[in-house]
């Protein structure tokens, strides 16, 4: 997730649908070629995929949700989230080859020698580091690009669909490529589930007001209508107090959190600003600081893997249900 400056049901039905690490590829023979709809365009894969470098803790809990770790040659900037991931994913998860702490550089993807990357536009890819869709064909690796992180049309502007459609794309998408079409659907079908159980509880007469806070100084890193926050606030019954905003993850001023009066605040846990630095910062600014939610300290803190584009968000979605309850902004069960 770029920054402008340099983010249960049962424990039996989590393991079925996001324990895919022990599952095995649907498809198995010779290599041949897949063609998905990748960013509104038609991109032909080897499938299945046999030597894939993964960037990025949501875009490794997709693969290792789909069971096809095995095929993984190679990931990076796991560390942060590297905790969650094991208790979701089991000890799959340490036994990834990670290859930089950080986002990488062309360089260190060719060595891995991968047949496709997968990674996305602010989520490894970066046209300043010459890492791209094009620079990675020039050494016959396809690459495959996070939908939530697509960009629209020529713009900086990220998105291109709804968040739980460009979960659902993707995992389908990985699927193919992966040879794990099966395992997708799987887990697609207990996302779904898990997303109306949801919706089928008592919801409030109006919806708390949320407000995404990634980190914040002089102005504030928050999340729009086209990123995950969005489709995990709405299943929570909550409204993202960024709904109006047609990006994935942004900034803006303060005047801005200000006037949208949230109800509560969700903290991304993420580098550069711990949860007692983001408390301290809503408490101290005049724009903040006397708001009902700062002086009621309704926050909640949740890893950047839940809250990126992800199999992890309708976890993500479930806390900040129960959250809401505990606040008492959405009935109770």
């Amino acid at each position: 997730m770029t920054r402008t400056r340099s983010l249960v049901l049962t424990a039996t039905l989590s393991a079925l649908a996001f324990g895919g690490c022990s599952a095995v590829a649907d498809t198995r023979g010779a290599s041949d070629d897949v063609t998905v709809t990748n960013c509104e365009k038609e991109v032909s894969f080897p499938s299945p995929a046999r030597r894939l470098f993964v960037n990025d803790s949501n875009l490794i809990s997709m693969v290792l949700a789909l069971g096809a770790e095995d095929q993984v040659v190679a990931v990076s900037s796991m560390n942060r989230d590297q905790n969650v991931l094991t208790e979701h994913y089991g000890s799959a998860v340490g036994d990834l080859n990670q290859v930089s702490d950080d986002y990488p550089s062309l360089e260190t993807v060719i060595a891995q020698r991968p047949d496709v990357m997968v990674a996305g536009y602010g989520y490894g890819y970066d046209d300043a580091k010459h890492l791209t869709p094009d620079s990675l064909a020039t050494h016959g690796i396809g690459a495959y690009v996070l939908t939530e992180s697509c960009r629209q049309d020529d713009s900086a502007a990220r998105g291109i669909v709804d968040p739980w459609t460009a979960l659902r794309d993707d995992l389908t998408n990985l699927g193919q490529i992966t040879g794990h079409t099966e395992q997708a659907m799987k887990v697609i079908a207990e996302l779904d589930a898990r997303i109306q159980a949801l919706r089928n509880l008592p919801q409030p007469k109006k919806k708390p007001v949320l407000f995404v806070f990634d980190s914040g100084d002089n102005a504030i890193f928050t999340s729009g209508a086209l990123g995950a926050p969005q489709a995990i606030i709405e299943a929570a019954g909550g409204r993202n107090a960024g709904e109006d905003l047609r990006d994935t993850w942004t900034e803006v001023s303060w005047e801005r959190l200000a006037a949208a009066q949230p109800d509560a605040f969700l903290f991304v846990d993420y580098p550069g600003q711990s949860f007692e630095q983001k408390v301290a910062i809503l408490k101290a600014h005049p724009a903040t600081r006397n708001l009902p939610a700062v002086k009621q300290e309704r926050f909640l803190d949740l890893p950047y893997v839940m809250w990126t584009s992800g199999p992890l968000n309708i976890v993500a979605a479930e806390d900040v249900r129960a959250a809401l309850e505990k606040w008492r902004l959405v009935p109770t069960r």
